[in-house]
């Protein structure tokens, strides 16, 4: 069953949620694919990866790497899909179209409350989703802690797995 969780950055930045995020989808066995806005942030992003905890390793590639189906992190910025995730990460604006999304077991829309475009953003991607069945639940921190605001069931009578309410 595919779901979308919208995570609305208030307090941490993007660069010290997804870390966290990709550690989770690691520990589950998940193969994650992160969409950015740019090759740029993508670049970036990589370069976190290596550095962000001297105890933790995420494994990733981009393009520029060989053998991307491999991967069992991969970031870009554009449309393919070589490592067949579970998880699809979009970040600074990345798009998913309702079919990628159906296609991933769950879709995390990260999105920053200094970022006015992309709050409006999230909020249409919610509706496209949302209209089109998919489950969603809009997480936001609060107090250090991420706490589900609303949330939105699917609408073609699946079961939701015990144990699979965050990531």
């Amino acid at each position: 069953m595919a779901e979308v969780l919208f995570y609305h950055l208030t307090n941490r930045r993007l660069e010290a949620t997804l870390p966290e995020l990709l550690l989770k989808s690691q520990a589950r066995g998940w193969r994650a694919l992160v969409r950015c806005g740019s090759i740029e942030r993508a670049r970036d992003l990589s370069r976190l990866l290596w550095t962000f905890d001297a105890g933790a390793f995420v494994p990733h590639g981009t393009r520029e790497e060989p053998m991307p189906q491999r991967q069992p992190v991969y970031l870009t910025d554009g449309e393919e899909i070589p490592n067949e995730p579970e998880v699809l990460f979009l970040v600074d604006g990345a798009e998913a179209s309702v079919e990628e999304v159906s296609a991933a077991q769950r879709t995390c829309l990260m999105f920053s409350d200094a970022d006015t475009a992309a709050k409006q953003a999230a909020r249409g991607w919610w509706k496209t989703y949302t209209d089109a069945g998919l489950a969603a639940a809009y997480w936001a921190e609060e107090g250090g802690r991420w706490v589900k605001k609303q949330e939105k069931k699917q609408e073609k009578n699946q079961e939701k797995k015990a144990g699979d309410d965050e990531i």
